[in-house]
């Protein structure tokens, strides 16, 4: 837990008060970072890692849980005080690739990272080709339906991480390129976390307006923190997964709802307002959270670490 926190807090706290003072800097930073660091920190997490089936198992268990979540609060809404879309999508669809995989990286052996990337490839791929439409966004049609899943799928720094590491799987020098990628890998993510508390910060100067409260978020809070973990959890008994598998799907399920939900919620003009405090209180909380649930397997399954 300690390890976890000494890594996200440094870089978060920075990410913070550069946020609060320049509120539009985290934008033209993340640009750049996600079009280039992204792509190569993911290829050097994935050779450092390996490439295996476990990548697949794991993006299909991301879509399955996500769809089970999404059909239960759909099914629970008007019980749960999950009525809105917002929420719903909210409380399953988690910022993996920031927070995800330094948990990953703080509690699990290097051999889980592939297990945790190909999780968020699912997740990415499903939140970005379904999202605006659940949303609420007008209905496309079926060609330019596929043609934005696939240009989702072509663009995603995940992807192009992912092709990286493919072609450099079978050549000679792949120990090479893991070696030296691996410190810019650790690196880029420092600066995403940076970046993740500098939006947190720009979002945090309307904190009184983004009150849980008011906004009726403590619902989808417990179920993104608490609850979504425990399905992911429950499907890796079920499915009598390996612990190592079962513990990288469930600390991915730990992290707190993306700012992806924030950014369709601007595109379609939809609950700006419950997406932005619901992904500032989630990440706030989630330091907590998802340092106990770290723990918690960790005690659970130790031979998984």
């Amino acid at each position: 837990m300690l390890r976890f926190l000494l890594e996200l807090l440094p870089a978060l706290l920075l990410g913070f008060w550069g946020g609060r003072r320049y509120p539009t800097l985290s934008g033209r930073l993340a640009m750049p970072l996600v079009r280039f660091g992204v792509p190569i920190s993911v290829m050097g997490l994935l050779l450092r890692g390996g490439l295996g089936g476990e990548m697949v198992v794991a993006a299909l268990l991301a879509v399955l849980a996500i769809t089970v979540m999404l059909l239960l609060t759909q099914r629970l809404a008007a019980s749960t005080g999950l009525g809105r879309p917002s929420l719903r999508l909210g409380s399953c669809i988690g910022n993996t690739a920031y927070v995800g995989i330094p948990l990953a990286l703080a509690f699990l052996p290097s051999e889980a990272l592939p297990i945790s990337i190909g999780y968020d490839l699912g997740a990415t791929l499903l939140t970005w080709s379904l999202g605006p439409m659940f949303l609420g966004a007008a209905p496309m049609g079926r060609s330019p339906l596929w043609s934005h899943w696939l240009l989702n799928l072509s663009s995603s720094p995940a992807t192009r991480g992912l092709l990286g590491a493919l072609l450099v799987q079978w050549t000679p020098w792949r120990s090479v390129v893991a070696e030296a990628l691996w410190w810019p890998s650790r690196t880029v993510i420092v600066l995403a976390l940076v970046v993740v508390g500098m939006r947190l910060g720009s979002l945090s100067r309307d904190a009184v307006s983004l009150s849980p409260m008011r906004l009726g978020l403590v619902p989808a809070m417990v179920v993104k923190l608490c609850l979504y973990p425990g399905l992911l959890l429950l499907l890796g008994f079920v499915l009598r997964l390996n612990p190592l598998m079962i513990q990288a799907i469930t600390l991915q399920g730990a992290a707190p709802t993306a700012i992806s939900l924030l950014l369709i919620a601007e595109s379609v003009g939809v609950d700006q307002e419950r997406a932005a405090g619901l992904v500032f209180w989630s990440t706030v909380l989630s330091l907590i959270t998802a340092s106990l649930w770290g723990t918690a397997l960790s005690l659970l399954m130790p031979s998984g670490g």
